[in-house]
């Protein structure tokens, strides 16, 4: 997933189409020459649909469409013909893409599996023909209805990464590096703040062939809540996964306390994130011996599970994954 291919957030405007007119027309035949209205309904305008599609992982396909423009519904016609509904425009996103209202930033609906379809603009809908107000009064109605106007709207939409696992921890914990060796993604790793600029998606390898996807969150920093560093940008991310794993490495001045200021982040950002199943990861943990290890064992907060790992070397690997398998796969009780 190139960086400068992985677009997570959009604006676009989308114009639904309007209803076509009913129409105004009487029944007339060799031997009827005086007959009733006959008048048909107008076709609906367009929609503009959002449809989810598993193998789109980017919304960058629609960077630079920034006008949806629906067709319009057709006129009646005579003999109680309802005009066609103008064209649907249907967009194909992301699995987790958020549609929003630009203006009111309020949530329309979220896009959540396979071939699911849910209407962003909805068109017009097309008028009623003459026969439609014939009455016992009035046998000859000479009016119909005008097709209803489409909306035209600016929103956003917001791509948040559906995966299992979800990595927390600051620039340069390892968790490019983790990503790598545990999965087929090959995310650009160096010794320096912010390497990784989007997130990356790796799919984890399992015991009898089974699998869970792992995602690469762009490193925290303090006071990313409030915007500092990469900010907000990537935090939603974090709220689709089933787990967090925190990383800090072997060699942080303080283990616990970088585990609290990352669990501060996201609860700033969003209570609710601290509902979900967490479990730390200390890094780098070949620079550790024996001794080193049992020390840090005493800091670690007791409810958290945890385990020392070395993506290097592959230490802790294996232990790892049982937990992230076993984490995922049990029933809270």
């Amino acid at each position: 997933m190139a960086g400068s291919n992985f677009i997570d957030h959009v604006r676009i405007c989308a114009r639904s189409g309007a209803g076509g007119a009913g129409a105004v027309h009487f029944r007339r035949e060799k031997h009827v020459p005086k007959g009733g209205p006959d008048g048909g309904n107008g076709g609906r305008g367009g929609h503009i649909i959002l449809k989810g599609n598993s193998q789109l992982w980017t919304l960058l396909h629609l960077r630079y469409r920034k006008h949806i423009i629906a067709g319009n519904g057709g006129r009646g016609e005579g003999g109680r013909r309802t005009g066609a509904d103008g064209e649907d425009i249907i967009l194909e996103v992301p699995l987790g893409t958020v549609a929003k209202n630009a203006e009111t930033d309020e949530v329309q609906f979220e896009i959540t599996e396979e071939g699911e379809e849910k209407i962003l603009a909805p068109g017009g809908r097309g008028g009623l023909g003459n026969e439609n107000f014939k009455t016992a009064t009035n046998q000859t109605p000479r009016h119909a209805q005008p097709g209803e106007e489409g909306i035209e709207e600016w929103f956003i939409l917001e791509l948040k990464l559906l995966a299992d696992v979800g990595l927390v921890g600051f620039p340069n914990a390892g968790k490019s590096t983790l990503l790598s060796v545990v999965s087929e993604a090959k995310p650009e790793i160096a010794n320096y703040p912010f390497t990784t600029l989007v997130p990356n998606l790796g799919v984890v390898g399992y015991r009898d062939h089974k699998s869970f996807v792992m995602a690469d969150i762009p490193g925290i920093i303090e006071g990313a809540s409030e915007g500092k560093g990469l900010g907000l940008r990537f935090l939603r991310h974090i709220e689709r996964n089933s787990i967090l794993l925190f990383m800090v490495p072997a060699d942080a001045d303080d283990i616990a306390g970088s585990y609290r200021i990352l669990l501060n982040e996201l609860e700033k950002y969003n209570p609710e994130l601290l509902d979900k199943k967490r479990i730390l990861a200390v890094t780098k943990s070949d620079l550790l011996d024996d001794e080193l290890k049992n020390e840090m064992e005493l800091v670690v907060p007791k409810e958290l599970p945890h385990v020392f790992i070395s993506s290097v070397n592959q230490q802790g690997l294996d232990m790892l994954k049982d937990m992230l398998w076993k984490a995922l796969t049990v029933e809270d009780s």
